[in-house]
């Protein structure tokens, strides 16, 4: 078989990028100023959310999210667990760890491979403070089933969504549907300032303390609620020097939100064709035998392409990954496998509330290849005749 040549992922920019480079070279501002904050602008509003607050990466936008809702959250004082999946990031899981919090897992579903909704529901109990859904791959999770259980237990509810920007569920955005959504514009993501992330929120209160918490929990240009800082000085020039909030420094750069802008202008397009190429991948896979591929979504945004290898090839996946990347086709696990392998779990508070079977078959058995804002169907139609020739030979 000829070579395929299907890297994990590839560069969305053309002109337009540069030139934003240019333009913020050229006007001798580089960090955070009026290219994010247009960013931010533009980002929420395509969301039609309220609020956008840009960050250096995906994983600062968790790390805030997480610390921002414990900071201001009155209605989970005193809880001490958050439900999170069994597959996810790693950076999906650390800032609840990092905050004071224990986390719980959950299996995933064995066909959308996102959170098992109705172990969730049974995990949820009055020490939960938070729930963390992770949208995977594109796909967006059970949002309007979880949003009932985290309203009716009084749990506040995070999407990480960082590999399903431009995903739908009933007719809504993935990643507005709980207390703040998280996205990563990293560089092998829908679009890609190179690093970067972004949070969401409808909450003006909670915006103001994601920002304080983005710079170092300094007051300078912030108006944070009163019950937050106590006290605070009234001249502007200690205000710019007062520190109300445990933060960080997780400021985004004047680079990054002129990249995208750009971006963002043509992240329609890019859904689209990588729709085009998931529906085709679709076709060819759906009902293979020896083959499972994840159920997507109507509204999916298709991050990439998974397979989970079933009876048939059982076994098999090493020596059908080296084969694939002799031919060109860049692999990886999907996502981190089950979580719970990871030898950093005996460094995180933690309990397992439902084993995760899926997850550890997802582990041992699936691998995913990338998607692309441009057509892939030569290369999807040659994979498919790599597993045809395959199925010959096992």
């Amino acid at each position: 078989m000829s070579s395929i040549n299907l890297p994990l992922c590839s560069s969305s920019w053309d002109h337009e990028e540069y030139e934003a480079i240019e333009r913020v070279t050229k006007s001798d501002r580089f960090t955070l100023g009026s290219e994010v904050e247009n960013f931010e602008k533009k980002f929420a509003e395509y969301h039609s959310s309220n609020f956008g607050v840009m960050f250096n990466s995906g994983s600062s936008a968790n790390l805030a999210a997480a610390t921002a809702i414990k900071l201001s959250s009155t209605q989970i004082e005193g809880r001490k667990k958050v439900i999170v999946p069994s597959v996810g990031w790693s950076t999906t899981y650390y800032p609840f760890t990092q905050n004071g919090y224990e986390l719980v897992f959950v299996d995933i579903d064995i066909d959308t491979w996102n959170m098992n909704t109705d172990q969730l529901s049974a995990a949820c109990d009055d020490e939960t403070a938070m729930v963390c859904v992770v949208n995977l791959l594109g796909n967006p999770g059970d949002l309007k089933s979880i949003k009932s259980i985290t309203d009716q237990t009084g749990t506040e509810l995070i999407e990480d969504n960082c590999e399903s920007l431009g995903a739908v569920e009933d007719g809504r955005l993935a990643g507005t549907w709980g207390k703040i959504g998280t996205f990563s514009t990293y560089y092998s993501h829908h679009i890609s300032t190179i690093e970067g992330g972004v949070c969401l929120t409808d909450d003006e209160a909670l915006a103001a303390v994601l920002r304080s918490v983005r710079a170092h929990g300094w007051l300078r240009g912030i108006s944070l609620p009163p019950h937050l800082t106590g006290p605070v000085p009234t001249d502007e020039w200690s205000r710019r020097f007062s520190f109300a909030l445990p933060g960080y420094n997780l400021r985004p750069i004047e680079f990054e939100g002129a990249i995208g802008s750009a971006q963002l202008r043509k992240l329609p397009s890019l859904l689209a064709i990588r729709r085009q190429n998931g529906a085709f991948f679709e076709n060819l896979f759906q009902g293979f035998d020896g083959v499972r591929i994840q159920r997507m979504k109507p509204g999916s945004s298709w991050f990439s392409l998974g397979f989970v290898l079933e009876e048939r090839f059982h076994g098999c996946r090493e020596q059908i990954v080296g084969e694939l990347e002799a031919l060109g086709v860049e692999t990886r696990p999907i996502v981190t496998g089950n979580f719970l392998t990871n030898p950093v779990i005996n460094l995180l508070p933690h309990s397992v509330a439902f084993p995760p079977v899926v997850a550890a078959y997802i582990h041992d058995n699936g691998f995913m290849i990338g998607n692309h804002g441009y057509s892939i169907e030569p290369q999807l139609e040659q994979i498919h005749q790599y597993f045809l020739d395959l199925s010959k030979r096992i």
